[in-house]
C-alpha cells in the first residue's frame, strides 16, 4: 500500500514538472510573437516598405529599343554639329547633353561635348570629360587635347605629361613636339624644349612662331649662336621683319 502511494505521488509529480514547462514554452512562444507583431506594427508606423527577397532581372533593351536610341543620338549630333557650324556652342552644348542623357555611354558625343568646353573657356569641364575618355582608349588627339587644358589652366607640369605621351603614341607627327616644345617652356623645362622645337621645325619649316620659340629658348640658356640660328632663318622667311634684324645685329656684335 505503502508503495503504491508513493509511485502516485512520483506519478503526480512529473506529470506537475512538464506540465510546468509546457505552460514556460508557451509563454515564451507568446512573448515571442508579440514582439515580432510589435516590430511590423512599428515599421508600418515609419512606413518602412518590405523588400521580398526575390532577384531582380537587369533592365534589358530590345534590338527595337536599342536602334530607336541610336537615332535619336545620331540625330542630336546632327543638331549639334550645325550648331557648331554656325558657332552656336550653347545651342550645341545643349543638343549634346540631350544626347547624353539618351545614352550616357556614348563617346563621340563626350569627345564632341569636350571639344565644345576646351574651345568656350570651360577647361576644368573639358579636362574633366578627356580624362575619363582616356580611361578606356588611349588617343594622341585625346592626351593632346588634355594637354592643351592644362596649358590654358597654367598646369604647364601637367601639360608636359599630357603633350608626352600624346609625342609617345604619335611620335612623327611634327605638331606632338611643338606642342611639347612649348609646355616645357611655359614649364620653364628649356633644355628638353629645344630639340623638341628642332624637331617639330624639320617639318614645319615656315612655321615663324615656332622659331621665334626656339631662338628665346636658346637665349634663356644662354646659347647666343642657336639663337642667332634660329633668328637668321626667321629673317630669311620675313626680310620685313626689323625686330628681329635688330636681334641679329646685337647677337652679332656680342659674339
Amino acid at each position: 500500500m505503502v508503495y503504491l502511494a508513493v509511485m502516485i505521488v512520483s506519478a503526480t509529480g512529473i506529470f506537475l514538472v512538464f506540465m510546468f514547462r509546457g505552460i514556460l514554452r508557451s509563454r515564451n512562444v507568446r512573448r515571442v510573437v508579440r514582439s515580432v507583431k510589435k516590430g511590423l506594427s512599428d515599421a508600418e508606423e515609419r512606413n518602412v516598405k518590405l523588400i521580398p527577397d526575390t532577384p531582380t532581372d537587369k533592365a534589358f533593351k530590345s534590338p527595337r529599343a536599342r536602334a530607336i536610341e541610336l537615332q535619336e543620338v545620331r540625330t542630336l549630333i546632327r543638331d549639334a554639329d550645325r550648331s557648331l557650324a554656325k558657332q552656336d556652342y550653347e545651342g550645341a552644348e545643349k543638343e549634346l547633353i540631350k544626347a547624353l542623357t539618351v545614352n550616357h555611354e556614348d563617346r563621340e558625343v563626350k569627345t564632341k561635348l569636350a571639344k565644345v568646353y576646351l574651345e568656350t573657356g570651360m577647361e576644368p569641364k573639358a579636362e574633366a570629360l578627356y580624362t575619363e575618355l582616356l580611361t578606356g582608349n588611349k588617343s594622341p588627339e585625346l592626351y593632346s587635347n588634355l594637354g592643351l587644358t592644362f596649358y590654358k589652366q597654367k598646369k604647364y607640369t601637367d601639360s608636359c605629361h599630357a603633350y608626352q605621351e600624346s609625342l609617345n603614341l604619335d611620335p612623327q607627327n611634327p605638331d606632338r613636339s611643338y606642342n611639347l616644345g612649348r609646355a616645357c617652356i611655359a614649364a620653364k623645362r628649356f633644355e628638353e624644349a629645344v630639340p623638341l622645337l628642332k624637331k617639330a621645325s624639320q617639318s614645319l619649316t615656315k612655321d615663324i612662331g615656332l622659331l621665334r620659340l626656339l631662338a628665346e629658348c636658346h637665349l634663356q640658356l644662354g646659347d647666343r649662336e642657336g639663337a642667332q640660328v634660329a633668328y637668321n632663318e626667321i629673317n630669311r622667311l620675313d626680310p620685313r621683319d626689323e625686330d628681329v634684324k635688330t636681334k641679329i645685329r646685337e647677337l652679332s656684335e656680342v659674339s
